[in-house]
């Protein structure tokens, strides 16, 4: 008769006993249930209305106070962030707006910054009709949407440069503060750039913070990521965000200084007075 070791049978226990079959493996423990939502949780995703909603229908005055109370918490956090958005567009301008537009403006305050880090401004020279640039103006118009925060403007680039040759468009000056943060010269062509690589670099430069974050909360964020970067994996987001900025034509610079000679294909920088 064939003997089954796994049976739980007085049988087995006997020849258990004496070594001839091996000891029964320990049942494994019963998984604990997961633990109960707390209810900043469950109403953390929740939208004014469905939190109106939700305060009509609960019974427990506490409760309902609670409730009431995050959701006057979460319209003024909208109401804030309407005010932040100031733009959500892309701008044109001309080389007589330009340090209104680009320089002075990227030292203008968002309402209630109380780190006084002014506001990120992102310059794009351009020129019709070159495929690469056709391609990014299509990006810089996405991003624009995506993030009213900041605000970008476009301009001809030989209306911006004198003699910008071809070969350095696309171009994007890049500010805060009243300072140039990088700039990016001929993106796209060593190779068709993904939006997401243009988003990553202006990420880095702190020009645009993640998507529901603040500036504190973004800046928070990056310090915290620095020491977990090697415990991500390829499917976290922030992970690809940043792969996508390696090998990059970035390079960053406080000034563009130099000539720009005609049909030059070196790396040198630009000059320009605004």
């Amino acid at each position: 008769m064939a003997v089954n070791p796994n049976e739980d049978t007085e049988f087995n226990d006997a020849l258990r006993k004496y070594g001839i079959i091996p000891p029964r493996e320990p049942t494994p423990p019963t998984p604990s249930p997961p633990a109960s939502p707390q209810l900043h949780e469950v109403i953390s995703g929740l939208t004014p209305d469905e939190l109106r909603e939700l305060g009509e229908e609960v019974t427990d005055d506490d409760l309902q106070c609670t409730v009431d109370a995050f959701r006057r918490q979460r319209l003024a956090q909208e109401r804030k962030e309407a005010k932040r958005a100031r733009f959500g567009r892309v701008y044109p301008i001309g080389r007589e707006d330009y340090t209104r537009e680009v320089t002075e403006a990227s030292k203008v305050n968002e309402e209630d910054d109380e780190d006084d880090k002014g506001t990120g401004v992102i310059c794009f020279l351009y020129k019709d009709g070159i495929p690469r640039s056709d391609r990014t103006f299509a990006h810089v118009r996405t991003l624009a949407e995506r993030y009213p925060r900041a605000k970008f403007v476009s301009i001809v680039g030989n209306k911006c440069i004198a003699d910008l040759p071809d070969t350095r468009v696309p171009m994007f000056i890049i500010y805060r503060k009243g300072e140039i943060r990088n700039q990016l010269i001929s993106w796209g062509a060593d190779r068709e750039r993904r939006l997401e690589e243009l988003e990553a670099i202006l990420m880095l430069c702190g020009v645009i913070d993640p998507l529901g974050q603040s500036s504190h909360g973004a800046r928070a964020g990056r310090d915290d990521e620095k020491g977990d970067s090697d415990e991500e994996g390829d499917d976290d987001p922030s992970s690809r965000m940043r792969s996508a900025a390696t090998g990059t034509n970035a390079r960053s610079t406080k000034n563009i200084r130099g000539s720009a000679r005609k049909g030059d294909d070196s790396d040198s920088d630009f000059e320009f007075d605004m």
